[in-house]
Parts: structure tokens; sequence; C-alpha cells
């Protein structure tokens, strides 16, 4: 692409990046050649600062996003900030292509897959030695195993984004989250 991309997808961070893409391309999708960038804001407090940036009073172009649950809130005053819309909904939201993950995108992709076939995924990379070993910490004895995935891929470096695409690429294609799906057809 040598000119500036038509839209962008505002994500949270580098791992919500890395399944993008990674979805991306296994619809066979070329977001270069679209003209489409997916864009890590480094955090659901720097919403405003994008979409100022690529929105209306910006460059004004096409916009879509993906948050955590728990940022839901930062992204829905940061669109009413930049002018993008009022008192919002998720449904509202959504219209705009701002999708929320529940709890967050690996919790999402973790549910979609079970974690047995997460498991699978997780030994045939090379982790599940770690992971039994994370499963024996006496605060996480116990828990569900969704759970305890969920936590293992946010802790040790860049696990998170490794496994984001290893997650996606697991995937079958009609069992992807609604969330990440979403943000991408709506583009």
């Amino acid at each position: 692409m040598t000119e500036g991309p038509r839209a962008v997808v505002l994500v949270e961070g580098s791992s919500d990046q890395c399944a993008v893409e990674a979805l991306a391309e296994r619809q066979g999708r070329n977001l270069d050649a679209e003209g489409i960038s997916i864009v890590p804001i480094g955090g659901a407090q720097a919403i405003y600062r994008f979409l100022d940036h690529f929105g209306p009073k910006g460059l004004d172009i096409g916009l879509a996003g993906l948050c955590d649950a728990a940022e839901e809130g930062d992204f829905k005053r940061g669109l009413e900030r930049a002018g993008i819309g009022a008192s919002l909904t998720r449904a509202d939201m959504e219209e705009l292509g701002f999708y929320v993950c529940d709890a967050d995108l690996e919790d999402e992709l973790i549910r979609a897959l079970g974690a047995p076939r997460v498991e699978e995924v997780v030994e045939a990379h090379g982790d599940i030695g770690a992971f039994r070993t994370f499963q024996k910490q006496p605060e996480w004895r116990g828990r569900p195993v969704g759970d305890q995935l969920r936590r293992f891929m946010g802790s040790g470096g860049s696990r998170k984004i490794r496994y984001a695409r290893l997650l996606v690429e697991a995937l079958d294609l009609s069992d992807v989250p609604r969330p990440l799906d979403q943000v991408l057809a709506h583009l």
C-alpha cells in the first residue's frame, strides 16, 4: 500500500492485531491491497486519540474496532467524544463497527475452540509442560481449564501474541468468535 489506508481497525494491543490479521489471511483477504490497516492503540485509554486522528475530525477514513468487555466504557466514551455517536449501547457500537469481546479475545478464542483443542495447540507448540506446571500453582488449582489457559497465555512475555495467531489458525472458519468475525466483515 503506497498511500494511506482507506480504513483502520483499532485494536487494544499486538495480540489482537495478530488475531485479526491471521483471520484475514485465513479468509483469503489481502488487507494491504484493500487499504485496511490493523492498528494497535496501546490500550483502550488511547482510543480517543486514534479516533480523533482517523475519524471525522482527522483523516475521516473507515473505522472499526475491537475491545475487551472491561474496556467497553473507554471505547464508548472515545466514540462519543470524537463525535461518532451519543449515549451508545453495545448494539449502537456494533452498527458503527466497534465490537466487544467477552471477557477478552483470548477468552472468545478459547470458548470457540474448546479447552481440549486449545490444550492440543499448546502441546503442539511445546508449551504443555509449562502449562501443566502453571496448573499446579495453588491459586490456579481446581479452576476451570479455560480460565487457566487464558491466564497462562497472558503470562510469559510474548505468549499472548504468539497464541493469538495459533488459536485463529486452529479455528474452523464456521466457529470464529462473533466480534472477531464481524470487525473484519464491517470493512
